[in-house]
């Protein structure tokens, strides 16, 4: 697609663009926002969330947006929306007189050149300071001009909140402030909520940043943040990502986990990202760093990014390894996590592999049925309830050793083909629940008045039917199939199939093809296990049904059967196209 000023995110939801959302947002919240722009505790939040960035790394990332000495900086415009102590700022305006000399420029051809901004006074005089200092250094001008240029290029004002008609970047570069939405002021947090249709949740601050920097560029503009990479994971980043999948260009994403990238230790996981505004020419670089990582390094990974590197293959250092994806990670979904190689595999599978819950082969993913009270609904017996009203119930450990062995648990269930069952039609099942009256009436799910519901409709027919049974934690993919005799619980997810030969997918969901997608886009919890959902499953790529021959599948049958990951992996790679998984 082309990227407009007003982009419509996956849900629905418009972002809004040139002075369009600033408008709605002086209309809609006026005295609020009004209240937020004078408020003095402010200031204090935002300088609470603020960390001090190196110079080698402001450097690569102005390297990687393209802001080099070598264009004419003066007939573009840079933005550095949160510029502190003027870290970026520093660099910046060395690169523009450099880049002025180089082309002929005069200062006063650069009015337009630099765009800064703070909330605090002692922030913008200092940065001040920084432009007066470069500019009478790096391109001997005199005081009085220095200073006017200062005075012009940083202003005290909060960039989410300022009017977005007065933007039109070429770049945005900076380290945004990292603060919980619930640690600013009211009135500002109410502004920023409304200002920003990304800042959903319990978002930090910064995401703000992204959003409203993402808007002020212009068609092939970069912005380039180093930043806590929470938010590609995290639910409160799932709107800034979708905007992004909807009109920006990943182009370089460098992982610097325990990198001495800030003036001080923080507790942080920070990324160098950078995106453009504009459709993806090629798939973005993804970069590992080591602790080790540092100046004598940036410049490599910055040639590496320019250069025309392509494919799947890793380029490794001491202290990096870089991988180019042939494609981005679309959605609203959480970014994957894994080595640049590992990323490489994934994107490649994504783009030439369908989805597990595919319609083609009529394969769905689900999960089992959540009670809200499993003391009343679960039971070992039930005395006069009816057998319709009983299923036999699969629990997490009955599927502990590879195949259900069923430890007689039954599901009392209220539901039939039509909905929830009158209990007047069901006298022994109506007799059972009623002493748990008051207690399941006090359930959330109950408010309707519909006090003997369970939170998951139970679905029709499923006990029936053959399926794969995953648990919802474990270190590894555990398939099991259920022949048809039991219905899930909630720790349970099912698969079913009107194509695919149960055990055949079940020693491909084994292989560690398959585990590598939920490794890369799950967590681990406590004790390395890792947890599985629905969205995660979702995500597994299967060979296309019709490339397995008898002998693959024959593999993958018995590979299951026997409970052997190793050979269930051995029997799949062929299938994907790949000779190993990468580390």
């Amino acid at each position: 697609m082309t990227p407009r000023d007003a982009t419509i995110a996956p849900s629905g939801r418009s972002f809004l663009g040139q002075g369009e959302q600033m408008a709605l947002v002086s209309a809609e919240l006026g005295p609020a926002l009004e209240e937020a722009a004078t408020e003095p505790d402010a200031a204090a939040a935002v300088a609470s969330g603020e960390v001090f960035t190196r110079r080698w790394v402001v450097e690569l990332i102005l390297d990687l947006c393209g802001y080099t000495e070598d264009r004419d900086l003066s007939a573009m415009v840079a933005i550095e929306p949160a510029c502190g102590a003027g870290a970026f700022l520093g660099p910046m305006v060395e690169r523009l007189a450099s880049s002025a000399k180089l082309h002929g420029r005069h200062l006063d051809e650069c009015g337009d050149a630099i765009r800064a901004s703070d909330l605090l006074d002692e922030h913008v005089a200092g940065s001040r300071e920084i432009v007066v200092d470069q500019l009478v250094a790096k391109a001997a001008a005199d005081s009085t001009a220095a200073h006017a240029l200062a005075e012009v290029w940083v202003s005290q004002s909060d960039f989410l909140l300022s009017p977005q008609a007065e933007w039109s970047a070429d770049f945005v570069v900076g380290n945004p402030p990292y603060i919980r939405l619930e640690d600013l002021p009211e009135a500002r947090l109410a502004a920023y909520r409304r200002s920003c249709s990304t800042m959903g949740g319990r978002a930090d601050i910064y995401i703000g940043f992204f959003e409203k920097g993402l808007c002020a560029l212009k068609p092939g503009g970069a912005l380039g943040f180093i930043c806590a990479d929470r938010w590609m994971r995290n639910a409160y980043g799932a709107r800034l990502r979708g905007m992004i999948a909807d009109g920006w260009s990943t182009e370089t994403i460098i992982n610097m986990t325990g990198v001495d990238a800030f003036e001080e230790e923080v507790d942080a996981y920070p990324s160098i990202t950078v995106f453009r505004r504009e459709d993806a020419r090629r798939g973005p670089l993804v970069v590992d760093t080591s602790p080790e990582f540092g100046a004598d390094q940036a410049g490599a990974t910055a040639d590496l990014a320019a250069s025309r590197h392509r494919g799947t293959r890793a380029v490794k250092s001491k202290t990096f390894t870089a991988s180019r994806l042939p494609t981005w990670f679309k959605g609203t979904g959480g970014w994957p996590n894994g080595s640049p190689e590992r990323l490489a595999m994934i994107a490649s599978l994504e783009a030439n592999f369908p989805t597990l819950e595919d319609p083609a082969t009529r394969t769905k993913v689900g999960i089992g049925v959540a009670t809200g009270s499993d003391r009343v609904y679960i039971v070992e017996q039930a005395p006069g309830v009816e057998s319709e009203r009983l299923l036999p119930l699969a629990m997490a450990k009955d599927i502990a050793t590879g195949a259900v062995a069923w430890s007689g648990h039954y599901l009392v269930n209220p539901w039939d083909a039509g909905g929830l069952v009158e209990l007047a039609d069901w006298p022994g099942l109506a007799g059972y629940l009623e002493p748990h009256r008051d207690l399941l009436a006090k359930r959330h799910t109950a408010r309707s008045g519909r006090w003997h519901k369970t939170i998951d409709r139970v679905i029709e027919g499923l006990t029936e039917r053959p399926k794969l049974y995953i648990p919802d934690f474990k270190d590894y993919l555990f398939p099991v199939l259920d022949p048809g005799d039991t219905y899930p619980h909630h720790n349970l997810y099912w698969i079913t199939s009107d194509q695919w030969d149960l055990e055949v997918l079940g020693g491909l969901l084994m292989s560690a093809v398959a585990n590598s997608f939920i490794e890369a886009y799950s967590v681990r919890m406590r004790g390395g296990y890792l947890r599985f959902q629905a969205q995660y499953l979702r995500r597994i790529r299967l060979p296309q049904i019709g490339a397995l021959d008898d002998a693959a599948a024959d593999a993958l049958r018995q590979a299951f059967g026997a409970r052997d990951r190793e050979a269930a992996t051995a029997a799949s790679l062929d299938l994907y196209g790949i000779d190993e998984i990468p580390a």
